[in-house]
């Protein structure tokens, strides 16, 4: 196992770890306080701990070589499970806005209890988020594994959800003010919905194999423009699976070059390619300039 792969995995188990410590805690801290903002804090720990165990398994799928039945690999299976966690999600956190409004309409506002011990709980949570992408960070870094780094990426926006939920504790108590916590959760519902959506568009144009990012296409467009050799260049198209993007590349070169000439013309560009986006399967085919 490479040294990248071997990170990938450490930070895939970290990530599972640290979700289901999350858990543990803020199902304490639910019981404890009755704070709506916690419990919906704890709805995102639990999805948390869903997402890093498929994306766990995505990556580990993923990694399985191209077979007869797979020439172009497996990593759709990570989109497919984007997919999956987007609808999760926003079935999750249609339910904590219904909890949320039905809070804020009832004429009985429902008091919290033990708000430090719930406040502790949410501390322990910003301190072990913030380790977690932290690892995540130095591990994207060096591996490049797009997968990391989106996990990084949701990580970080669950700080905002605990820190509202710090907020709501603080003032539910000694301002005398619990209808904040309701707002809180309504906003961190919201704020989930649309991190759902977010993923769930981007898994879809996956699945559909909606082209590449445009400039990672301008950047090899510009690397074959300018390669030695190459003439022109057309019929560049691209297609997204997961973390992978697969290149397909017309170049144009003088038709009196010996094959092997033209093969190492070919094989150079491929190769700076992949050096500039990792993520690239490349494939070019060599055509006779006019």
């Amino acid at each position: 196992m490479t040294d990248a792969k071997r990170m990938t995995m450490r930070a895939g188990f970290a990530s599972i770890g640290v979700a289901g410590t999350l858990v543990a805690l803020k199902l304490w801290a639910v019981a404890a306080t009755g704070a709506l903002s916690v419990a919906a804090s704890l709805a995102d720990s639990a999805m948390d701990l869903m997402i890093s165990i498929a994306a766990m398994t995505a990556i580990l799928y993923a990694q399985r070589p191209a077979d007869e039945d797979h020439p172009f690999g497996h990593s759709s299976v990570e989109d497919i499970v984007a997919l999956g966690q987007a609808v999760f999600i926003l079935i999750s956190a249609g339910v904590i806005a219904v909890a949320a409004v039905m809070r804020l309409l009832a004429h009985d506002t429902a008091q919290l209890h033990q708000e430090t011990q719930g406040v502790a709980v949410m501390v322990i949570s910003i301190v072990l988020t913030l380790g977690l992408v932290w690892w995540q960070g130095r591990v994207a870094r060096a591996t490049g594994n797009r997968v990391i780094a989106a996990d990084r990426l949701h990580y970080m926006g669950d700080l905002i959800p605990a820190i509202g939920a710090i907020i709501s504790l603080l003032a539910a108590g000694p301002l005398g003010l619990p209808q904040i916590d309701s707002v809180v959760a309504l906003a961190a519902a919201v704020m989930m919905a649309l991190g759902a959506v977010g993923i769930g568009r981007a898994a879809f144009d996956a699945l559909m194999d909606r082209q590449a990012d445009p400039a990672l296409l301008d950047g090899i467009a510009t690397l074959a423009r300018h390669w030695p050799g190459v003439r022109g260049f057309h019929d560049l198209k691209s297609r997204t699976a997961g973390s992978r993007v697969f290149i397909n590349l017309h170049i144009e070169l003088d038709g009196d070059l010996p094959l092997r000439e033209a093969h190492d013309i070919g094989a150079g560009l491929k190769r700076t390619i992949t050096l500039a986006y990792p993520q690239a399967e490349v494939i070019i085919h060599k055509d006779v300039a006019d």
